[in-house]
């Protein structure tokens, strides 16, 4: 018999277990939390309270793992909004056109979404689930990893044996102390820490507004040598927004009634402050920080046998950029295809995972940094930095997407985890960005105007085209 042991009960120790049930007799996911009978915030899940999206190629991965899913999460009130004609959307280069793609999201509350996963995911027999149990460590030496130490709420300590471990317990993993303690060399990390904090609250939208109302997002602005200030309003199920400000060191979204909707009118547009004036604000508003992106390069380690990392445990973005569950739904794909070229829990499998999982992480890695290198006191280890050059060419990249429906399906593609970035460079596409933006900037007035869908809840705002310098 077979025994795989997942640390971890969020999204990405779920599904990994999910990829793990098809190869081994039995999965235990070992989760220090509790789970909620309803979709509700737990205390493991800080970030909870903020903005979630899955991003098309993270549905993709899903479906995959558990057909049907996605069809579940809309009939609980998920919403799907094409990128980016389902989301009024001005970056740091102007507003984007409002044209047909490819690229989606699917948007409603973290609650609903690990409910509604975990449900289906935690239906399979071969899966358990030890909630309230601590890990302590893990069992074996440098070359084999043998299984974890748990203790239970009130109980004491005992070992947990299992022919693969995988480390699903998120950004502040004590997996590396572990494996140092059983002499394994030590995993380098690289941080590149932007300076993010986050401020949310949910808004419940004012009457007579369609169904398929808009998302919006004001995006902070980097390589102004400003502090970079944004802000989302995504569309979540029961006809709420969540509403989450963002902004760099010197720009930190208040959490006070007033502060939250001025820092939302300084951003690059006071549309979505115009909006949340209109709406009953039904929750408190919450901060969140802890922003950096991080990641260990297991994949360079010898990698005991017997051991994965996977989730935010091997990589974990700025939560700004919107792919950690999408990833965490990638990376049990490409696990579950490990396993089964592999033939299931044979000597080897470890580092053959680890490089699979690590390949998953590096074009999500290279976006959200290669940004964040540009907002102010930046604080990164990283051993290379993009250059000057490489932003210019993404404001390029961005400035022509605003207006060139091919661009943007590449683009927004990619940032979907969908298609290759180097789809972006293709000859065609090289010749437009070269040949820079052909149509005139559009203006507040016309962008707004392309989304029938706000009917007249802004009419008085459409008019301004205010511009705060640097954000």
């Amino acid at each position: 018999m077979t025994r795989a042991v997942v640390l971890g009960g969020g999204m990405a120790g779920v599904l990994a277990a999910v990829a793990l049930s098809r190869f081994a007799d039995a999965v235990t996911i070992v989760e220090s939390d509790r789970y909620p009978d309803t979709p509700a915030p737990r205390r493991g899940l800080p970030q909870g309270h903020h903005n979630h999206m899955f991003m098309r190629g993270g549905v993709e991965a899903l479906e995959s793992l558990l057909p049907g899913i996605t069809e579940e999460l809309h009939a609980a009130g998920a919403k799907r909004r094409a990128l980016p004609s389902g989301n009024l959307t001005r970056s740091g280069e102007g507003w984007f056109r409002r044209q047909p793609s490819s690229a989606y999201v699917v948007l409603c509350s973290r609650d609903l979404t690990d409910h509604v996963v975990r449900g289906r995911a935690l239906a399979d027999e071969r899966i358990t689930v030890l909630q309230g149990t601590k890990v302590t460590g893990l069992t074996g030496d440098a070359e084999r990893i043998t299984g974890v130490r748990i203790q239970p709420e009130g109980e004491g300590e005992r070992t947990l044996t299992a022919d693969l471990v995988v480390d699903a317990t998120g950004r502040r993993s004590k997996a590396p102390d572990w494996l140092a303690a059983l002499g394994v060399p030590a995993v380098y990390e690289e941080v590149v820490d932007g300076g993010f904090a986050y401020a949310s609250r949910v808004f419940e939208a004012p009457p007579g507004l369609r169904d398929d109302f808009p998302g919006v997002l004001i995006q902070a602005q980097a390589g102004t040598g400003k502090p970079g200030r944004g802000a989302a309003l995504l569309p979540n199920e029961g006809r709420r927004w969540i509403v989450t400000l963002f902004g760099t060191r010197g720009a930190v979204p208040p959490t006070d009634e007033d502060g939250f909707v001025e820092f939302a009118r300084g951003t690059r547009h006071p549309v979505i402050a115009e909006l949340i004036e209109k709406a009953r604000p039904v929750s408190e508003i919450r901060p969140y920080r802890g922003m950096a992106n991080r990641r260990r390069y297991y994949e360079k380690l010898p990698v005991p046998e017997g051991f994965v990392a996977t989730g935010d445990s091997l990589m974990a973005p700025n939560p700004n950029y919107g792919t950690g569950m999408s990833q965490a739904a990638r990376q049990a794909v490409a696990l579950r295809e490990t396993l089964r070229r592999h033939r299931g829990l044979r000597p080897g499998l470890a580092r053959k995972a680890q490089k699979a999982l690590a390949r998953i992480a590096v074009a999500p890695w290279m976006a959200a940094t290669t940004q964040d290198h540009f907002f102010p006191d930046v604080q990164s280890n990283a051993k290379r930095r993009p250059s000057l050059s490489q932003q210019r060419l993404n404001e390029r990249i961005t400035k022509v997407a605003a207006e060139n429906g091919r661009i943007a399906e590449a683009v927004f593609n990619a940032a979907a985890l969908s298609g290759s970035p180097l789809a972006i460079f293709s000859p065609a596409n090289l010749l437009a960005i070269l040949r820079g933006p052909r149509l005139p900037e559009l203006t507040a007035a016309q962008a707004i105007a392309q989304f029938p869908e706000f009917g007249d809840i802004l009419d008085q705002v459409q008019e301004i085209d205010h511009v705060v310098s640097g954000n």
